[in-house]
């Protein structure tokens, strides 16, 4: 039988004496029900064993106990969510930054950049910025979006349309969806 002083888990199972209800409902290591019956019985059966008893469904009446190795269930848990961790994709949000007076090769270096972020998976936020007086022409920042857009098109779409925030217009581009 296998006690752990002191530690608990998240959720606050119990297990062997921490089970004070009077009658549970037993079931047994291999899934078959063993039927109501006092706290005692139950804990001299795992006893019998060398299994722990745990209170796997408190809210249930009687609350559901069942007799298993609780060592090898934690271990087991917590290798279901480091799995479940490992196969989660973050989504960063990489920002591609212009001024509304960009050149050519810039603009297609940027572009470039773009796309690559794009390809491996990771949104976008475009952002036109203006200088000074700049800030009387916004259209030509819109222009510079659309010519950006379109550049991009093939590898990804506009999640959010371009919209004024301070002396920027800002764009959201989210990647297509790979094949």
């Amino acid at each position: 039988m296998l006690i752990i002083a002191g530690s608990k888990d998240s959720k606050d199972i119990q297990i062997n004496e921490e089970i004070r209800d009077k009658e549970i409902r037993v079931i047994d290591n291999d899934g078959s029900q063993l039927g109501v019956m006092s706290a005692k019985d139950a804990l001299k059966l795992a006893d019998e064993k060398e299994l722990d008893l745990v209170k796997i469904a408190p809210q249930a009446t009687p609350p559901v106990c069942k007799i298993m190795d609780y060592g090898k269930y934690v271990f087991e848990q917590s290798k279901r969510e480091k799995e479940a961790r490992k196969n989660q994709k973050v989504v960063d949000i990489k920002e591609i930054r212009m001024f509304s007076t960009i050149d050519t090769n810039d603009f297609n270096t940027k572009v470039n950049q773009a796309i690559k972020f794009l390809k491996s998976g990771d949104k976008l936020k475009v952002s036109v910025r203006f200088k000074k007086r700049a800030i009387a022409h916004p259209h030509l920042g819109e222009e510079l979006l659309e010519k950006f857009k379109a550049a991009c098109s093939e590898f990804g779409t506009v999640e959010k349309p371009s919209k004024m925030e301070g002396r920027a217009l800002v764009m959201f581009v989210s990647p297509k969806a790979s094949k």
